[in-house]
């Protein structure tokens, strides 16, 4: 059930009734015609913009139109009120009986808010995509978090959703991590490691050494680097990802697909898809105009081999292959999102981070020009995260060497508060975690404030189940406390549907803690008035009217901390 989808379609059903009466032409486009929240609650429980749409290709007074429309739409029975405001846009108010056979509607329909917006289609979410190098820091959560609760946003919606993370090992840094490890392998054979400027020296690094050691003994201790950086490599790069699985596992994350940039090297899948642009014509020998602003000293014109990017949307052209004939970052990234375009996907999101902005319009222009504009790329960039502990910037970890794991995070707080606050801002907005706020129990903390909402209704169904009273019932909605939770919960189909087609989980986030503000503002209208209360003791009828409306809110917070990856409350301790 969706409340405004429903109104929606009264409206438009109205409208057609107004082509065939003469008052309206005909071959009117009413797909901008919009039902909606009213900015101010007081004019009403929806608003139509149906008039000011349709005024102009109708050649009416908007005013005309809306008045129009206002008499037949009040003549149904859901339409309590039909007033015209300002210029033309029509202020609906509903009857009672919608808000109540909403409560009942969300308690008799499974998957409440769920939508088929997404129409089966296909979508490919790549995150994390962390280098093999390490644990995962703070901003590797963060994006993270927000990839994992957009494909689950984008499931809820009725997409088909591919969870994916691509391996960056194909690059030299990978081989400082074999060197790192091989250090690490002879410090544990007695050596003293000679961490060097430009290796990594996170403590993680030792257990791996101390294995290496027991598998290959003094095998590789006087020998030259060609001897053993290849086994090495790809010892160090299994570890490393075995690390970076348990730490999403420690978050709730679990990738349905992990891709290598190393297994684009060799198998012609870099040619092919450069062949491709060739063949459209977007390759081709050329020199570049000098960087914007200060000019490097060490910049010279050169010929290089260009794709020409420019031609979808793009600054510049990009160089595809190094003047020594290797490849350039960018060749491997086209050839992976051409993997992906080729595998079928209807859309494409990638989620970076935010010193990956520069790389948004040249990805873009890639992927329109190898799927000829049929596959769309959405690239979001998730911001910084500012981590704070009794007031103070938190400290590095010594495990890591020079950053805060998420390890280091989940451990401090859990996987449900993490995640939580994680999404408690747009992704392109700097985010400040405060250790010590997000373990309050208090109204300025969002997470407890939702989970408490959750332990709540969990404690009123016990109340009434230990008193022998009903935990269900045909609800009854007699006080404005009451109805705004109705009305904030008619709005969750909806809000999913602008999430996910905006892409922008946090929403969902926000909409929890409004939902919360508005079921503990009725809790607390019931420590005044009595009758409000849930459980009226003793009053098994009047029991049974109040205690839907708070089974429905459980629905709703429930689902929507599903989508987030959060696990409702049962109590709160």
């Amino acid at each position: 059930m969706n409340i405004f989808a429903d109104i929606r379609a009264l409206v438009i059903a109205a409208l057609d009734d107004m082509v065939s009466a003469g008052q309206l032409p005909e071959g009117l486009d009413t797909a901008n015609v919009a039902v909606e929240p009213p900015r101010d609650p007081g004019h009403g429980d929806m608003a139509t913009n149906a008039a000011m749409v349709l005024a102009k290709p109708a050649g009416q007074k908007p005013r005309d139109i809306a008045e129009g429309l206002a008499a037949k739409l009040v003549a149904d029975d859901r339409i309590a009120a039909a007033n015209v405001a300002g210029p033309g846009f029509i202020n609906l108010k509903l009857s009672g009986e919608v808000w109540g056979g909403l409560v009942g509607a969300i308690l008799a329909e499974p998957g409440y808010g769920r939508s088929a917006m997404g129409a089966g289609s296909r979508v490919n979410v790549e995150f994390v995509s962390a280098n093999p190098t390490g644990p995962l820091h703070v901003g590797h959560t963060r994006g993270a978090v927000f990839g994992d609760a957009l494909a689950a946003l984008l499931e809820y919606s009725g997409h088909q959703v591919t969870r994916e993370y691509y391996i960056n090992d194909g690059g030299a840094q990978v081989d400082v991590l074999a060197r790192s490890v091989f250090e690490r392998y002879r410090e544990a054979m007695g050596h003293v490691p000679l961490i060097e400027e430009g290796l990594y020296p996170g403590d993680y690094l030792v257990a791996v050494g101390e294995e290496l050691a027991e598998r290959v003994g003094e095998e590789w201790i006087d020998q030259p680097e060609d001897a053993w950086l290849d086994e090495v490599r790809e010892y160090a790069i299994g570890k490393m990802l075995d690390m970076i699985r348990s730490d999403l596992a420690a978050l709730g994350v679990k990738m349905d697909v992990y891709s290598s940039e190393k297994a684009l090297y060799g198998t012609g899948q870099i040619e092919a898809a450069i062949d491709t642009l060739r063949g459209k014509g977007l390759i081709y020998r050329g020199t570049l105009e000098p960087p914007k602003g200060k000019m490097p000293e060490d910049w010279e014109p050169r010929e290089q081999t260009l794709f020409k990017s420019t031609d979808y949307g793009d600054d510049v052209d990009r160089p595809i292959m190094k003047s020594d004939g290797a490849w350039t970052y960018f060749a491997p990234d086209i050839a992976y999102h051409y993997d992906k375009v080729t595998r079928g996907f209807d859309q494409l999101i990638d989620i970076f981070g935010a010193d990956h902005g520069g790389y948004v319009k040249r990805m873009k222009a890639a992927v329109s020009a190898l799927s000829d504009g049929k596959v769309p790329l959405d690239i979001k960039l998730t911001q910084l995260v500012r981590l704070y502990k009794n007031g103070e910037p938190f400290k590095m970890s010594k495990r890591a060497g020079n950053f805060v794991t998420l390890r280091d995070v989940v451990d401090q707080v859990g996987a449900d508060v993490t995640r939580f606050v994680m999404l408690t801002r747009k992704n392109d907005a700097p985010l400040d975690f405060d250790f010590d706020k997000v373990l309050e129990q208090s109204r300025e903390n969002p997470v407890f404030y939702v989970q408490y909402a959750s332990a709540r209704i969990n404690s009123v169904l016990r109340k009434a189940a230990g008193a022998g009273l009903p935990t269900e019932g045909v609800p009854g909605l007699e006080d404005a406390a009451e109805l705004a939770v109705a009305k904030k919960l008619a709005e969750w189909p909806r809000l999913v549907e602008i999430a996910a087609r905006t892409h922008e989980p946090h929403r969902v986030a926000f909409y929890l803690y409004e939902l919360a503000s508005d079921f503990h503002a009725l809790w607390n209208r019931g420590n005044d008035a009595p009758e409000l209360r849930f459980v009226q003791e003793g009053d098994a009828e009047a029991t049974s009217r109040k205690i839907p409306l708070a089974r429905a809110v459980h629905v709703v917070i429930s689902a929507g901390l599903g989508i987030l990856g959060v696990t409702p409350a049962e109590e709160m301790r």
